[in-house]
């Protein structure tokens, strides 16, 4: 399958242009999925739940998903983006996946960063992994990625291919992924943001570097860290059925929960 990345430079509340940005990028390339960046189309940096409730929208409703399902139907591909999900009065950090056959996966981001935790609900629904044509993708979402239960649970539930919308502002996951590949057998796909947000006394710079892991921990593409762009890459997904390692072990087979300690904090 082709997988592709998309790092874009989003303008705080511009959705129609921001969702336009990506759209003239994914043009430029052909891809069976496209991934895009946390809260790609609003921004990140909010100053209060009054601005996240203005630019959120209901699961399968709003211009973000009519937009994006236009392009799936299309170009008979598949999307995963992630939005500002409303929910009545509850607000969600969300990643959904839209196809053109009109398979359709949501997630919410279960481990909430900094000040997302004044905005957003934690993520309630688990961890999610959808079946697509060409295989098994799990979704998680930026800090996700500091929690190694995150993509072992995925990993565990099948996925072949983990999807991480992100809005990275810490220096640590491009060189991080590698491992959360190798460990789970697993391609991984960042996609990232660029450029700065300053507003309500907060600032903050978004590092780029978006990403695509190979099974075997191998970087087959990382994007620049200050410019807007894409990246396809060819991938084989059955690479990360056969978790056997050298000889007769077998990462998941050799796993003991018995000894492992899990919950401690009280």
């Amino acid at each position: 399958m082709l997988l592709s990345v998309v790092q874009n430079d989003p303008r705080y509340g511009e959705k129609k242009e921001n969702i336009q940005q990506c759209l003239s990028m994914m043009e430029t390339v052909r891809a069976d999925l496209y991934v895009l960046p946390e809260l790609f189309a609003t921004g990140y940096n909010f100053i209060d739940k009054d601005e996240v409730h203005a630019l959120a929208e209901t699961y399968d409703n709003g211009i973000t998903f009519t937009e994006l399902e236009k392009y799936c139907r299309k170009k008979r591909c598949f999307v995963i983006f992630g939005f500002a999900e409303r929910e009545g009065e509850k607000l969600y950090n969300s990643a959904a996946l839209l196809g053109f056959n009109g398979i359709k996966g949501l997630y919410r981001k279960v481990h909430l960063f900094d000040r997302e935790k004044l905005f957003f609900e934690p993520g309630n629904l688990g961890f999610q992994v959808f079946d697509v044509p060409f295989g098994k993708v799990g979704l998680m979402i930026c800090f996700d990625w500091y929690f190694p239960e995150s993509a072992r649970t995925l990993a565990l539930m099948g996925a072949q291919l983990i999807a991480h919308p992100s809005n990275l502002v810490l220096p640590n996951c491009p060189d991080s992924m590698p491992t959360r590949s190798l460990e789970n057998r697993v391609y991984t796909a960042t996609a990232n943001r660029v450029g700065t947000e300053d507003r309500g006394g907060h600032s903050l710079t978004f590092i780029g570097k978006s990403q695509i892991t190979t099974p075997y921990g191998k970087i087959l593409c990382r994007l620049a860290e200050k410019k807007a762009e894409v990246a396809v890459e060819e991938i084989d997904l059955s690479l990360a059925v056969d978790k056997k390692l050298a000889g007769m072990n077998n990462l998941f087979k050799d796993r003991r929960p018995d000894m492992y300690i899990l919950n401690t904090l009280k």
